[in-house]
């Protein structure tokens, strides 16, 4: 049996399990640890695991991030808040964060702390448009769809509501034989030029209450189709996370909350 100790916190009950890279199981065994950190019936339960390395010797600190089925992600960015939560924590940065992720690095800024409760700005960096209107077969019937890169896959598909079971949905495209890599799955209800609602489907996780990534991409499919502009509020199932432009990157504003912390019992 090996013990893995952890620290589990949210960005938008969008959440996390973080352990120090050094106290990570070995290479082999890291998938299936994630399976089962994540299980939310016989572990302790989150949407991914992120490892992270401390900085060190003028290097940024960094994370890899491992979904809740045991692949790998690029990047999740309500997960990088809560690295930067994780890494203010133990006092191993001030409020301008670096932190190096699988999209490259991303620059934090620690705009609040309440005790565990952090706020952060974050910038995603520039969105890139794929195809705008892709026309995507699917079991119900075509799909309009935005496609987009993020620092991760990222298809956005605009809906009149949700009345309809949008889950089935983002859970067959994100499989789809047209993302051989598999996508996050975002759906948009435009409110106003300023405000999006949005649902996730979430490559690797499946349904989660908010993505920062997703909400990303969100916003930037709106803005490529003329249906949104700077500054932007998504409103996800767990809460509000805050856009505004910079140029053509989008910088983000939300929350991360850790919350718990222990070992977990890993029998490779």
């Amino acid at each position: 049996m090996t013990k893995i100790p952890f620290a589990k916190a949210h960005g938008a009950r969008n959440d996390f399990l973080l352990t120090w890279a050094q106290a990570a199981p070995a290479q082999d065994q890291l998938a299936r640890a994630a399976v089962a950190l994540c299980d939310r019936n016989a572990g302790v339960g989150a949407d991914g695991w992120l490892l992270v390395t401390p900085p060190s010797g003028g290097n940024p600190a960094s994370i890899r991030l491992i979904n809740s089925d045991g692949s790998d992600a690029e990047i999740s960015g309500n997960g990088t808040r809560c690295a930067a939560a994780f890494l203010c924590d133990a006092d191993l940065t001030g409020p301008e964060i670096v932190i190096q992720t699988g999209a490259g690095p991303k620059h934090l800024r620690l705009l609040e702390r309440r005790g565990l409760q952090y706020q952060f700005e974050m910038n995603m960096g520039e969105p890139r448009t794929d195809e705008l209107r892709l026309a995507l077969p699917c079991a119900g019937g075509e799909q309009e769809c935005t496609i987009l890169w993020v620092g991760n896959p990222q298809c956005a598909l605009l809906v009149d509501s949700f009345d309809f079971d949008w889950k089935a949905l983002g859970a067959e495209i994100e499989r789809h034989a047209h993302f051989p890599n598999r996508t996050n799955v975002s759906f948009i209800r435009v409110q106003d030029r300023h405000t999006l609602d949005v649902r996730f489907y979430e490559r690797g996780a499946g349904f989660t209450m908010s993505s920062g990534t997703g909400s990303t991409g969100a916003v930037a499919a709106a803005m490529a189709r003329g249906l949104a502009e700077s500054p932007v509020t998504v409103h996800t199932l767990a809460g509000p996370l805050e856009f505004r432009a910079e140029g053509a990157a989008l910088v983000m504003t939300g929350p991360a909350e850790i919350v718990a912390g222990g070992e977990f019992y890993f029998e490779p």
